[in-house]
């Protein structure tokens, strides 16, 4: 069975992953969920990188990184220091070498992908400021009002580094998108998963929020990944 290493997105709440962990270790797999430094004014990536590596115990074997959202810049730098067999993508960026987090944003298209598909919705660029509408459309109220009292205010310290990496690790690379999400909306991270990773993603029905919404389905398909990888040596 594998260690899932688990990596939050912007706010960096271990919590997020709370209903995947239950459903992971139903099915026989140790979980680590990572708490990021995402309120500190002095974190870069490498600060990041450093937290998910140091939340892993000594003698892990068969790690698998998954990351949400945000946690897509920092997976593949931990995935560089670790021995890892898997990493897991979900609605997550896919940065470049050398490209900025706050570049991404402009670079990838992802504001013309959203307005896009809110407007196919009938939703107006004032609908998306509300959180609710945004993320938390598909995820129970009470849910989504305890993710907002555990995440803390994202700092926009990492997004100012360039992704360090000159290119993605050689680790086998799995990306899962909620056909729902607004943020980054479906066909959106088709495109950049097909263009970046040369990888044709997997759907769950959800929005960006899928751990919350669908933590059961998405858990089967990180058993189903678990399964299917190659094993690789332990944790150096």
């Amino acid at each position: 069975m594998a260690t899932f290493v688990l990596v939050p997105g912007a706010g960096g709440s271990a919590w997020y992953w709370h209903l995947v962990e239950r459903e992971l270790r139903a099915r026989g797999h140790t979980t680590v969920a990572v708490d990021l430094p995402a309120d500190d004014d002095t974190a870069g990536l490498d600060a990041y990188a450093a937290a998910v590596v140091a939340a892993v115990p000594d003698g892990s074997e068969d790690l698998v990184v998954v990351a949400q959202s945000m946690g897509g810049l920092t997976a593949p730098l931990a995935a560089d220091r670790l021995a890892v067999r898997l990493v897991v993508l979900v609605n997550a960026m896919i940065p470049r070498p050398g490209e900025t987090g706050g570049e991404w944003w402009e670079v990838s298209g992802q504001g013309e992908a959203m307005e896009a598909y809110a407007h196919s919705l009938g939703l107006t660029p004032e609908d998306l400021s509300d959180p609710v509408v945004l993320y938390g459309h598909d995820v129970p109220p009470d849910l989504f009002a305890e993710s907002g009292r555990r995440t803390r205010d994202q700092s926009g310290r990492p997004f100012a580094d360039p992704w360090p990496l000159a290119a993605w690790p050689d680790v086998p690379t799995r990306v899962v998108t909620g056909s729902r999400d607004r943020l980054f909306p479906r066909d959106f991270q088709h495109r950049l998963a097909r263009e970046r990773l040369g990888v044709v993603p997997d759907d769950v029905e959800g929005g960006h929020a899928v751990a919350l919404s669908r933590p059961a389905e998405l858990a089967a398909l990180l058993d189903r990944y678990a399964h299917e990888a190659p094993r690789a040596a332990s944790t150096p």
